[in-house]
């Protein structure tokens, strides 16, 4: 199956166009350290009403295991006000813990054990609260050496590499984003694949 990934940084999305184009898919952010997405709650019900299989995903700010703790709270505080279980999210629940914008790389120097604890405290909340299908996101280099992929229980993974093969091989990869440069109606999306 193809999808994309989708935040308010996408803009305004036509659900009916990304049907059109084929997707059958669609990750939404649901929003970053614990603040939501301005268009989460449009995106969520736009991509289920266009009859797209979905999941969300949270970019973390998380410094610590408490905040990693307090992520987990608001996703899963959101996901249960807004009649969201996991059955509904066929595309599973994401923890991104990347540094994108440098924000962790600006707030200390964090080493592969403390990123990894993070996201084993962010997958664990999850888990008890029902959500089994969490797993991490992350890009090639972040999977391989920022993470201790074999501490976190055989979690399904979500990996990034813009590439036309997947250099990454486990059994639990799930998903593969390919490239930053998929097109609807003029629209650049995350080009996303199931494996």
């Amino acid at each position: 199956m193809n999808g994309i990934d989708v935040s308010e940084n996408n803009g305004i999305v036509d659900w009916q166009a990304v049907v059109n184009n084929g997707y059958q898919f669609a990750i939404i952010r649901i929003g970053y350290g614990t603040t939501i997405d301005s268009e989460f709650y449009r995106n969520i019900n736009g991509a289920l009403d266009a009859g797209l299989k979905v999941g969300v995903y949270l970019y973390s700010y998380a410094l610590n295991e408490d905040m990693a703790r307090k992520e987990s709270q608001f996703v899963y505080s959101t996901l249960s006000t807004s009649g969201l279980p996991e059955e509904k999210l066929e595309m599973g629940v994401w923890f991104d813990m990347e540094d994108a914008d440098n924000y962790k790389a600006n707030h200390g120097d964090f080493d592969a054990q403390e990123i990894t604890n993070m996201c084993s405290v962010f997958l664990n909340e999850m888990w008890r609260n029902g959500y089994t299908s969490t797993g991490i996101y992350a890009n090639y280099d972040w999977m391989t050496n920022r993470i201790y992929t074999d501490q976190l229980g055989g979690c399904a993974k979500w990996l990034a590499q813009y590439n036309y093969t997947c250099d990454y091989y486990d059994e639990s990869l799930k998903l593969w984003q390919y490239t930053d440069a998929e097109y609807i109606d003029g629209n650049q999306f995350d080009g996303n694949k199931t494996m």
